[in-house]
């Protein structure tokens, strides 16, 4: 480097080397070290306590000098840490955003889609996992063998309309169902609509046909189906509320949402039909069952959509029965 063969050539006898010059290739080269050198003369290294006021310097000084240049050349040229980043999330599209005051929901554009992500290797009950539509959050889910739970965390715009976004735990079967879950949402402030679901579905493409039951967070139950591939889902809706000084009533009047504790839905041949507990008392048939014929195999699992595009919730989903015969959901 060219301002080490300054100092280098210094240790010539009788040389003077005034501290200006030192100065200015210091400045050229190292920055953080430039005032050190900045007055004719003296030499100043404050951190290590080195000062050099003669203008005939020794080579014991240089020697200093050079090392402690060296280190802040050394300095200068390691890379920084980069600090750690983190992908901006995608500014979600307007028609993916939930009703409120100020927007109407609406139906995805008739052409888009997303591929499912899809994740191998069981998880309790189930062969695989798949982020259906691929949310533009990713979900995950995990299992707990002990407790006998799923706890399942995905964003997703919504499953209902022509396509489906939600974190979906599948098995491939084939003939009759029976499929029943505990429902929970660790928390109580979430989206209304959010909604944990029971699924038979023809595949993981987020158009595929599909019967859905769910527990919606305000506590709306349905049985819903989407016929054909493509085609807009269509539902039989179940609300049950109840008086007489229950939790969150403002009197004994008020009719308080009754949010069902427990959610089952049976394949009987072509047939499927929704079983509800409310309170833990023996599963009861709501309404009646709708007609959807699959081809064989077909994916029956559980799952959760948060109903918002970008924000992740969590439903629990516990003491779940899978059995490949009908009449066993309990």
């Amino acid at each position: 480097m060219t301002l080490r063969k300054e100092i280098q050539s210094s240790h010539a006898p009788k040389q003077e080397v005034p501290g200006f010059v030192l100065g200015l290739r210091s400045f050229v080269f190292f920055p953080e070290v430039a005032l050190m050198f900045a007055r004719p003369g003296r030499l100043r290294f404050p951190a290590v306590g080195f000062e050099w006021k003669s203008m005939k310097p020794q080579p014991r000084h240089f020697a200093s000098v050079l090392f402690l240049v060296g280190a802040s050349l050394l300095h200068a040229q390691a890379p920084a840490t980069a600090p750690a980043s983190t992908a901006a999330t995608p500014a979600p599209p307007d028609w993916s955003l939930p009703g409120s005051a100020t927007h109407k929901q609406v139906a995805p554009p008739a052409d888009f889609h997303r591929p499912s992500t899809t994740i191998t290797g069981a998880i309790g009950l189930f062969e695989g996992q798949s982020d259906v539509g691929s949310a533009l959050v990713p979900g995950s889910a995990s299992h707990d063998a002990t407790a006998g739970t799923y706890t399942i965390s995905s964003a997703g715009y919504n499953v209902w309309y022509t396509r489906d976004e939600f974190r979906y735990l599948w098995r491939k079967m084939s003939g009759d169902v029976s499929l029943a879950a505990d429902i929970s949402y660790p928390d109580p402030n979430g989206y209304g609509d959010r909604k944990a679901v029971l699924v038979i579905r023809q595949n993981l493409e987020d158009d595929a046909k599909t019967v859905v039951v769910a527990v919606h967070g305000a506590g709306m139950i349905h049985l819903a189906d989407r016929p054909e591939k493509g085609i807009r889902m269509r539902d039989l809706e179940f609300r049950v509320g109840g008086r007489g000084s229950r939790p969150g009533g403002a009197s004994p009047d008020s009719l308080v949402n009754v949010t069902a504790r427990r959610i089952g839905l049976e394949k009987r041949g072509d047939s499927f039909a929704l079983f509800v507990s409310l309170e833990g008392e023996p599963m009861t048939q709501y309404g009646p069952p709708i007609k959807v014929p699959f081809a064989e195999p077909f994916y029956v699992g559980i799952g959760f959509c948060s109903h918002l595009p970008v924000t992740v919730d969590t439903a629990v989903l516990s003491k779940v029965v899978l059995e490949n015969s009908a009449g066993k959901v309990r």
